[in-house]
């Protein structure tokens, strides 16, 4: 699979942060900030986001990188909605949205590294 030390570091933290979501959604509906998957998801998200800008198949800046810096100010515009605590039920409708969105976002890149590098030796997807 040829994976750097930061690669495999990404990787079980982004599998991290996915795992932190998948729980969320499934206790409440959402990824909650205010219990550990939620806090869990947010933290292991940031440190995937930046750690995706030390990697790169082609070399040089490209658009995974500019995806990662998308995620990131997504869930950084989220929790700055979460942590001014805005009574407005369109801030909670917005902060819920921001979450589940970067969560979706999330699923593009690791989908598509998945299929780029399983099975072994023969993968689904050619690079």
């Amino acid at each position: 699979m040829n994976l750097s030390g930061l690669g495999v570091f990404h990787t079980v933290i982004g599998l991290t942060a996915l795992l932190g979501a998948v729980l969320g959604f499934i206790s409440y509906g959402k990824i909650n900030l205010t219990v550990l998957s939620g806090k869990l998801y947010f933290y292991a998200t940031a440190i995937t986001s930046l750690t995706a800008l030390g990697i790169s198949k082609q070399g040089g800046f490209n658009a995974g990188h500019v995806f990662s810096l998308f995620i990131l100010v997504l869930v950084t515009v989220a929790y700055w909605l979460h942590a001014t605590k805005k009574s407005s039920t369109k801030s909670q409708y917005f902060e819920n949205f921001l979450w589940s969105f970067s969560f979706f976002l999330s699923l593009v890149p690791t989908v598509n590294e998945t299929f780029t590098r399983v099975p072994v030796g023969h993968p689904w997807q050619r690079i």
